[in-house]
């Protein structure tokens, strides 16, 4: 999954499908010119770097300033870009530490039964008996699995972790998500 990160300045702006779908996606983020030539290192924030190919479009910072891609080649734990008109570190070196974002609609496709970190949060959830927990808050990424955040109306945040085992079901057109809890998973109230 993609790290998901709204860009808060386009914010549900036109290109965002609904209230919940951020307009752009949050990819990865520049550090630093590398070499003479006008590359520069990125940190990869998501799952799918075979995506930054030549051509692509890619927007920085808050003011989703367009870059095209024109070349992408790994370096230790990231990715040495060089972007379209952009050829000396000083050109560069202006869009360290910026966000690189990625429109939401050019996002690859996930496979039957996965979804981004972004399609569940503002989710309803609740039991298959119909009883409602409360709402996905966040998401957080563990080792082992991720961890649904779910905040009631009142009471502490329940926790659950994405296994089939306690989502049972995913329905994002009724905004709902169905689970199974176990004891311990609520804190005893009192």
């Amino acid at each position: 999954m993609s790290r998901v990160q709204a860009n808060p300045a386009q914010e549900n702006s036109a290109g965002s499908h609904s209230r919940s779908e951020p307009a752009f996606l949050a990819v990865g983020k520049l550090r630093h010119a590398h070499g003479v030539h006008g590359e520069m290192l990125m940190e990869v924030y998501t799952d799918f770097p075979e995506r930054f190919q030549p051509g692509i479009v890619l927007y920085l910072g808050l003011e989703a300033l367009q870059l095209r891609l024109v070349k992408s080649r790994p370096h230790r734990e990231g990715l040495l870009v060089t972007f379209e008109v952009y050829t000396t570190p000083e050109e560069v070196g202006k869009f360290r530490n910026q966000v690189v974002y990625v429109h939401t609609d050019d996002r690859p496709p996930l496979a039957e039964g996965d979804y981004y970190h972004h399609q569940l949060i503002g989710l309803r959830v609740s039991t298959r008996q119909g009883e409602v927990i409360g709402t996905v808050a966040e998401i957080l990424e563990t080792g082992a699995s991720d961890v649904l955040v779910v905040r009631p109306l009142t009471g502490p945040d329940v926790l659950i972790p994405v296994v089939d085992e306690f989502v049972l079901g995913v329905d994002l057109s009724a905004g709902e998500l169905t689970v199974h809890l176990i004891p311990g998973m609520r804190a005893e109230e009192g």
